[in-house]
């Protein structure tokens, strides 16, 4: 009798596990995790002879050996990786991703890690100083970026949209577009190793960028924020952040427990 009962309680409990809202159980010990990540955000993502690396990717990993955690990248474009997470097709994403609150209502977001902001890249000889010298201009964006939502509201600005910076970029040096308004450190990455354009203007915004986590996971923020304080109390935050940004500290932010 008392092992027809222990059976019973066994059969029971593997039907509440497997039954759907009740995921979290399982997940609460995941050591591997799902991220994902778009390689067009240079010097955050990018791809380098076949291999994923930048800032982000190297903080990701900095966190999840802290944690006891072991990262499998997975590659998407950027405008599908909030309904990755919000699927649990993925379990955190990183790729520059802005703190915004409409994003927050579908996803969680770790603690800021950099600083950042929109700001216009042109041509050296476009005659453009900044944002009001657009109007009747065209002008290219990422998809579904910040910078998209933007530039969309502005009136007399015709915006184009591209899935890759990379291609916006190009729009602009072939005369396609006036200009790109984008995340200001990659705009100011770029410019560095294209000595026709440059910045112009002040930043247009003020962004804070967090790793983004399924809401489907709350232990999985708890240990993504945890090991995010630990990289930066030892200091391996500021070497990271001095091997891809050099002494700019525009982005540098205190990353709190």
């Amino acid at each position: 009798m008392k092992r027809s009962f222990a059976v019973l309680v066994s059969l029971c409990l593997g039907l509440i596990l497997s039954a759907p809202g009740v995921s979290f159980a399982k997940s609460a010990h995941k050591k591997v995790i799902t991220v994902g990540a778009d390689t067009t955000f240079p010097p955050f993502e990018m791809e380098e002879h076949g291999k994923v690396v930048g800032f982000d990717i190297d903080l990701i990993h900095a966190i999840a050996k802290n944690e006891g955690l072991t990262i499998q990248l997975q590659t998407m474009d950027f405008q599908g990786l909030i309904p990755a997470l919000q699927t649990g097709t993925i379990d955190a994403a990183v790729a520059g991703i802005t703190i915004t609150d409409q994003r927050a209502k579908v996803v969680n977001f770790s603690h800021p890690y950099y600083h950042s902001g929109l700001s216009v890249l042109v041509k050296k000889d476009s005659g453009i100083k900044g944002m009001a010298d657009l109007a009747g201009k065209n002008v290219a964006v990422k998809l579904g970026t910040t910078a998209d939502l933007m530039m969309s509201k502005k009136p007399g600005v015709t915006v184009q949209r591209f899935t890759n910076i990379d291609d916006a970029y190009n729009q602009m040096e072939n005369g396609g577009a006036a200009a790109v308004v984008f995340d200001n450190p990659v705009n100011l990455n770029y410019a560095k190793h294209h000595p026709k354009v440059h910045v112009v203007g002040d930043l247009l915004t003020g962004e804070d960028y967090g790793i983004a986590v399924t809401k489907k996971d709350p232990w999985l923020l708890k240990k993504i924020n945890a090991g995010l304080f630990k990289v930066y109390k030892s200091g391996e935050y500021a070497k990271l952040y001095r091997k891809y940004f050099g002494s700019d500290e525009h982005g540098l932010v205190k990353i709190v427990k």
